[in-house]
């Protein structure tokens, strides 16, 4: 695996997991929404998103979190290995409310700076509308590459705890 995307629900564990195959196998790690996100929570209009993330993906390695659906067939053609993660809503929703707790009135170190951590009504429904909006048309995705590439689909922290642990460790 040299190429790694990351994908799943807000609260998922995205950038969480990402940083932790980055340092299994030694690869950078691109945390998408550091790169989307402007100070203030402005975002990055769509033509010069999908050209930022076109200029990613030629890239040698990569771990890269992020769900961005407007460049997910791109970041997917690119990737040699997909890991959905395919939470519980329930607890994407605890580990945001969470997270706003833990970082409130700041940025947390996977966002772009001046983007302080928050939690809005919109981004609250996103997620719990996750599950029958959003996994359907992801799951139909991976179905389309799953003979080309590896995926790997993780429901539980336990899935995730044990597909960690089976990756091979970078030589420090």
């Amino acid at each position: 695996m040299r190429r790694v995307l990351v994908i799943g629900s807000g609260g998922a564990g995205k950038s969480t997991v990402a940083a932790r195959i980055s340092q299994r196998l030694g690869l950078p790690v691109i945390h998408l929404d550091a790169l989307y996100w402007q100070p203030g929570w402005v975002e990055t209009p769509a033509d010069e998103w999908e050209q930022i993330v076109r200029q990613l993906l030629p890239r040698e390695a990569w771990v890269m979190d992020g769900n961005y659906g407007g460049t997910l067939d791109l970041r997917l053609a690119a990737a040699d290995a997909v890991v959905f993660l395919d939470t519980p809503r329930l607890l994407c929703l605890w580990r945001v409310v969470k997270r706003w707790a833990q970082f409130y009135g700041r940025s947390r170190p996977d966002m772009a700076r001046d983007c302080p951590e928050r939690l809005t009504e919109d981004f609250v429904r996103w997620i719990w509308r996750y599950p029958q909006e959003q996994r359907p048309r992801i799951l139909d995705k991976l179905r389309a590459v799953e003979q080309e590439k590896r995926v790997v689909v993780l429901a539980s922290t336990t899935e995730v705890c044990h597909f960690l642990d089976r990756l091979p460790s970078c030589a420090a």
